[in-house]
């Protein structure tokens, strides 16, 4: 026979995971508060001269990139040598104007292309999404072709 201090258990389990879900269901995904793009990137180019990899992250209203948790930002080239490989948020031509909670980061980096070819700018990216109620890690790749005359 099963007793009622046998069901409480199962009970309480029961209201943690109803929690848990109708939370998660409040909370947004951290993929959606933010975009990132490397408009004004460089794609076409003389051998010898060069280029620029940019790249923007924009939060969206009630979201920011975390000022206090680490921001990475690893550029490679193939057929192509980036000015600096490793980057941090210090590295963000955008800088936090007095007065200003946060800032919204932004990437150029110099590259050079020393032999005509189909060359290519690898990065990756790892920062921290936030709102009042998260703070999500978040790590994007990004692959652009080059082409080098």
């Amino acid at each position: 026979m099963l007793r009622l201090r046998h069901l409480a258990p199962i009970a309480a389990l029961w209201a943690v995971i109803a929690c848990t879900q109708a939370r998660a269901a409040d909370e947004a995904d951290p993929s959606t508060l933010y975009e990132v793009t490397t408009e004004g990137t460089s794609t076409k180019l003389k051998a010898g001269e060069q280029g620029v990899f940019v790249l923007t992250i924009k939060s969206k209203a009630g979201a920011h990139v975390s000022d206090e948790a680490p921001l990475k930002l690893q550029v490679k080239g193939t057929q192509l040598t980036p000015a600096k490989e490793q980057l941090g948020r210090e590295d963000s031509v955008v800088k936090k104007a007095e007065g200003q909670a946060y800032v919204d980061p932004r990437f150029e980096v110099p590259f050079k292309a020393a032999a005509a070819g189909k060359g290519a700018v690898d990065a990756k990216l790892t920062f921290f999404i936030c709102t009042e109620k998260i703070c999500a890690r978040q790590q994007k790749t990004f692959n652009i072709p080059v082409e080098v005359q």
